[in-house]
């Protein structure tokens, strides 16, 4: 019954805890109106392909309107496209695997014209195709033909040697999957050492991502092969809202600036709930109990989770709870302790932060920046030297090239200004700023 299927769905959406951070942070902005225009654009193309062998030609221009409109909400709107290509092939036109094998032979044996649906479908995936590449090659245009350069800490398998890289990345499909099923340990930030790297085979973890592809093959299965006759509509296009907008934040094709990020998750957690009628009564209300209880389960979970985006030390001290192993979280906690000017607490975050991330520059410029603040200037001079000595240097006799921060060279600055309070010693301050 699609009425119950639709309430269902809706339901589940909208108490999801996994959607908190994008409704609930400002960032989040960018998730909920690409999300808007992307529900628009799919439904705009089902309007214009309700005719097999006919294109209404306003709706598939406002859905392409819409798919840009998504886009530049957020990059990863771009794959309505996709899911608007997987709708015309199954959906719309109704074909199965075997259909388009015997298609496809018969189209190179046979020298008469193609039927006119086949026509029109292949001129509306052709304008799709055109369309999909436009925006790519803009995108390109706009970034200088280079992707964005991330720090080993916001990404750090991406620095990885191989086969390190891919365990990792490939581990990460199940730990998404977990959050969307299993929205218990949520946090706004999984950079640095909060997922450690996967150096081996015999890793444990490696099971969890053997596991997750092979039910990710069931899945396909099921859809597409189960029945070569008539096809799951259903699951497939869930599959496509979950697969598509996932894959441009999975790290497989390109790195990414995080590990794992929430927000990224609102649009993949579209849920499609196929309602089956032909069930006994008995299941039907272990269903019913099961749905109830999940509601009511993250119903508490979304309202609890919401008070820890009441301010920055909340949300951040919420993270700490999660994920001991990441630095980032320390420091956060310590920028909000010190806008506060609580520096005797910020302080001991900081130094929390440098001893689970001892190569972190900024953390140790956030213990000398405090040191300064409680007149403790040696040890922040020693803290500052620290951080400057962790900057990139070039070999002796070697050509040299590498990226720095722009806010790590602050720490010449501070380091400086601190040296240049002692008279005797502006000759050295004068040559950090210089080094600067």
């Amino acid at each position: 019954m699609p009425s119950i299927a639709a309430l269902i769905s809706s339901l589940s959406f909208s108490v999801h805890p996994i959607h908190t951070e994008a409704v609930t942070s400002v960032v989040g902005r960018a998730e909920t109106l690409s999300s808007i225009f992307f529900l628009l654009a799919f439904l705009a193309y089902v309007r214009a392909t309700k005719h097999r062998t006919k294109t209404e030609w306003l709706w598939f221009l406002l859905s392409i309107t819409l798919v840009s409109m998504a886009t530049l909400s957020k990059e990863q709107g771009i794959t309505a496209i996709a899911i608007c290509g997987v709708y015309e092939v199954f959906i719309a036109q109704r074909l199965n695997l075997s259909n388009m094998i015997f298609m496809a032979q018969n189209l190179m044996m046979s020298k008469a014209s193609p039927p006119s649906w086949l026509r029109e479908s292949f001129l509306r995936l052709s304008v799709l195709f055109a369309t999909t590449c436009l925006m790519i090659m803009t995108r390109i245009r706009i970034m200088g033909s280079q992707l964005p350069v991330f720090t080993k800490f916001d990404n750090p398998a991406n620095s990885a040697p191989t086969p390190v890289r891919q365990l990792t990345f490939n581990f990460l499909l199940p730990m998404n999957s977990w959050l969307m099923l299993f929205p218990d340990g949520l946090c706004c930030d999984w950079t640095m050492g909060t997922i450690p790297l996967i150096e081996s085979y015999l890793d444990v973890r490696n099971v969890a991502t053997i596991a997750f592809y092979l039910f990710f093959a069931a899945l396909i299965w099921r859809a597409f092969l189960s029945n070569n006759t008539t096809p799951n509509h259903v699951l497939i296009i869930s599959l496509a809202f979950i697969v598509f907008p996932f894959l441009p934040a999975s790290n497989l094709f390109f790195p990414v600036g995080f590990v794992i990020a929430e927000r990224i998750l609102y649009m993949p957690s579209f849920d499609k709930t196929n309602v089956s009628t032909n069930k006994s009564t008995a299941k039907k209300r272990l269903l019913v109990l099961i749905l109830v209880f999940v509601l009511i389960f993250h119903s508490i979970k979304t309202f609890i989770r919401n008070s820890d985006w009441e301010s920055e030390y909340t949300i951040f001290m919420a993270g700490i709870k999660i994920n001991k192993r990441n630095a980032k979280l320390y420091n956060n906690v310590g920028h909000a302790l010190e806008g506060q000017h609580k520096y005797t607490d910020a302080l001991q975050y900081f130094l929390k932060a440098v001893d689970v991330q001892s190569d972190d520059i900024g953390a140790h410029m956030n213990v000398g920046r405090t040191y300064n603040n409680l007149h403790k200037y040696e040890m922040s001079e020693q803290a500052f030297n620290r951080a400057k000595d962790l900057l990139p240097r070039p070999r002796p006799g070697e050509r040299y090239q590498a990226r720095v921060a722009p806010s790590h060279l602050n720490v010449f600055l501070n380091l400086a200004n601190l040296i240049a309070r002692n008279k005797s010693r502006l000759e050295e301050a004068d040559a950090l700023y210089r080094q600067a």
